[in-house]
């Protein structure tokens, strides 16, 4: 997880005060955009984040690893993605999608973001019932 030092947004009138934002809501915004972007199933999370989803409460920012490093901002994103997407077009678009709503809505550069695939999803397979075949059987005849 991040770190708990608030991160300093740059000001046009440092006369008015200063602006800071906590790790977490960027975690927060980068999960959020990396979840919009088509092809990704879900993000990878922890078992404490799995039981909250269990219970409703949603978890945004899973999946989520922000690095602070002085002055620059590095972001990893762990996601699974549906099958039958293109893995590296997916992942290239989360990585714009990222760095450009931390751009629009907090002003941050990042200077890398790195996408870890965990894993691709299969589609589910439903099992239906053919009502006129219960059992399975050919033109009425048991066998």
């Amino acid at each position: 997880m991040a770190e708990s030092k608030s991160i300093v947004l740059a000001s046009q009138k440092p006369a008015l005060g200063q602006i800071e934002v906590a790790p977490e809501v960027i975690e927060i915004i980068a999960g959020i955009a990396a979840k919009q972007v088509e092809g990704v199933y879900s993000m990878r999370g922890s078992l404490a984040s799995s039981l909250n989803e269990l219970f409703g409460r949603k978890s945004r920012g899973k999946g989520i690893k922000l690095e602070q490093d002085g002055d620059t901002l590095s972001v990893e994103i762990f996601a699974f993605l549906d099958y039958g997407v293109s893995v590296p077009k997916v992942a290239l678009e989360i990585q714009e999608k990222v760095k450009q709503q931390l751009l629009f809505m907090t002003g941050l550069e990042l200077e890398t973001v790195d996408v870890y695939v965990q894993g691709v999803v299969p589609e589910k397979q439903t099992q239906g019932v053919n009502p006129d075949d219960l059992f399975g059987e050919e033109n009425g005849d048991n066998k």
